[in-house]
C-alpha cells in the first residue's frame, strides 16, 4: 500500500498531462508562457477572488505575501506554534518576529481566543494556517484584524479548496497562500504555489516580487527574487484542475471511511459545522506512536508523523522567545498525531486494511 498514490492519478491524467506538456516543449515559452495566466485566470475563479499569482512554491507565496504587505526587520507576525516550519521560517527571513500562539486542541488549528493577548504596537500581521485540510476560524480572526487594522495572511498549504461559511480557502483573507507540492490536494509535478487577493495594488506588488523586483524590464523596483511558476507545472496543474472538485468529493468519501470505521475509543479529525475539509492529510492521534507505526509498518501500512516538533522547538528558533514558551496543546500533538494513508481513489477495501490493522494493534494493547 502507498502512502499517497500519485501513480494511480497520472494514469488517469496522462493523456491530457504528456498533450499539456507536450504543447510547452513546442512552443519553448518555458517562463510565463501562456499556460501560467490561463492557469492564475481558472484558479481565480475557482477561489473566487480578482487575483491569483503563481509563484515558484508555497514557502515563495508567504514570503512574497509578507513582503508584500510591507513585513520588515524587527515586526512582529502572529502564527500557529503548530506547522510545518516554512510557516515560521518565512517570518524569521523577513527579520521580523514569530510570536506563536497554541492551537485548538479538537482541529489543531490557531486558537483565536489567544490572539489578542500577543498583539503588540509591533505585531505588523497574524498569519494562520489551515492545517490538514480545514480551515482556521477566519470569521474570528478577521474580527480581531479589523479591530486592530491587521492584515491576515493565509498559510493555505494544505487547504486549497476547502471552504468556511461557504467561502473557499485562500479567498478568506488579506491574501491567501497556497502550495502546489505534489502531495498537496492539488499538486504539480515539482514545486509551486500561489497567492490570492482582491487587493489589486498588493497583486501588482507581488507580480513584481516574483520577477526580481520588475515592473519594467531590467528596471529593478525593488528587492524582489525569482519566485516565477514555470510554463510546465502550470499546464500540468491545468490538466489536474480539471478534476479537481471531484477529487475533493472523493477525499470527503475517504475520510467518511476512515471516520465510521476507526474505533470510537481513538481521535479522529474534528471538522467543525461551518467548515468544508479537503483532508491533506487524515491524522488521528495515539498514545504510543512509535509502537503504532511499527505495528502498522510491520502489517505493510506506511504512516507519517506531520509533524514531530513544534515550532517553537525547532533548533533554528533558540534565538527567538518563543524557544522558551509552552504551548502545551502543540507538544500533545506534536508527541501523538499520525497520519494514515489517504488520497482521493483509495477504495473502501483499502481503508478497511489500514483499520483492520490498526484495531489489530488495539486487540494487542498497542
Amino acid at each position: 500500500m502507498k502512502f499517497i498514490n500519485l501513480d494511480q492519478q497520472y494514469r488517469q491524467l496522462q493523456t491530457g498531462i504528456d498533450s499539456a506538456i507536450l504543447k510547452v516543449l513546442n512552443h519553448g515559452q518555458y517562463i510565463f508562457g501562456p499556460e501560467v495566466q490561463q492557469l492564475e485566470q481558472t484558479l481565480a475563479s475557482f477561489v473566487g477572488v480578482d487575483h491569483c499569482i503563481a509563484m515558484s512554491s508555497g514557502t515563495t507565496a508567504l514570503e512574497i505575501a509578507l513582503q508584500a504587505i510591507g513585513v520588515k526587520s524587527g515586526d512582529e507576525v502572529i502564527t500557529t506554534a503548530f506547522s510545518f516550519f516554512s510557516t515560521a521560517e518565512v517570518i524569521a527571513r523577513m527579520g521580523a518576529i514569530p510570536v506563536m500562539v497554541d492551537v485548538n486542541p479538537l482541529t489543531y488549528n490557531m486558537d483565536e481566543h489567544l490572539i489578542e493577548a500577543v498583539i503588540t504596537e509591533k505585531t505588523k500581521a497574524i498569519m494562520p494556517v489551515s492545517l490538514y485540510g480545514q480551515p482556521a476560524n477566519y470569521t474570528a480572526i478577521n474580527a480581531i484584524a479589523e479591530k486592530y487594522q491587521l492584515p491576515v495572511i493565509e498559510d493555505g498549504a494544505q487547504s486549497f479548496g476547502s471552504t468556511h461559511h461557504g467561502k473557499r480557502s485562500c479567498g478568506l483573507t488579506t491574501i491567501g497562500c497556497t502550495s502546489f507540492f505534489p502531495s498537496k490536494p492539488l499538486g504539480c509535478y515539482g514545486d509551486g504555489g500561489a497567492c490570492f487577493t482582491n487587493d489589486a495594488s498588493l497583486a501588482e506588488t507581488m507580480r513584481c516580487l516574483i520577477n526580481h523586483g520588475q515592473y519594467e524590464r531590467y528596471v529593478h523596483e525593488m528587492m524582489g527574487c525569482n519566485g516565477r511558476l514555470d510554463t510546465i507545472q502550470a499546464a500540468v496543474l491545468l490538466e489536474k484542475v480539471k478534476i479537481f472538485e471531484r477529487e475533493v468529493a472523493q477525499r470527503q468519501q475517504v475520510a467518511a471511511w476512515y471516520a465510521q470505521s476507526l474505533p470510537d475509543e481513538m481521535v479522529k479529525p474534528h471538522i467543525l459545522s461551518e467548515n468544508v475539509s479537503v483532508f491533506g492529510q487524515y491524522t488521528i492521534q495515539v498514545s504510543d506512536r512509535d509502537v503504532f507505526r511499527r505495528s502498522l509498518n510491520d502489517a505493510g501500512i506506511p504512516t507519517a508523523v506531520h509533524y514531530p516538533k513544534g515550532m517553537h522547538q525547532q533548533p533554528a528558533m533558540t534565538t527567538y522567545a518563543c524557544s522558551a514558551q509552552s504551548f502545551p496543546h502543540t507538544e500533545k500533538a506534536a508527541q501523538s498525531v499520525v497520519s494514515l494513508p489517504f488520497y482521493p481513489s483509495m477504495s473502501q477495501s483499502e481503508v478497511s486494511q489500514v483499520v483492520g490493522a490498526i484495531k489489530s494493534n488495539i486487540l494487542q494493547g498497542v
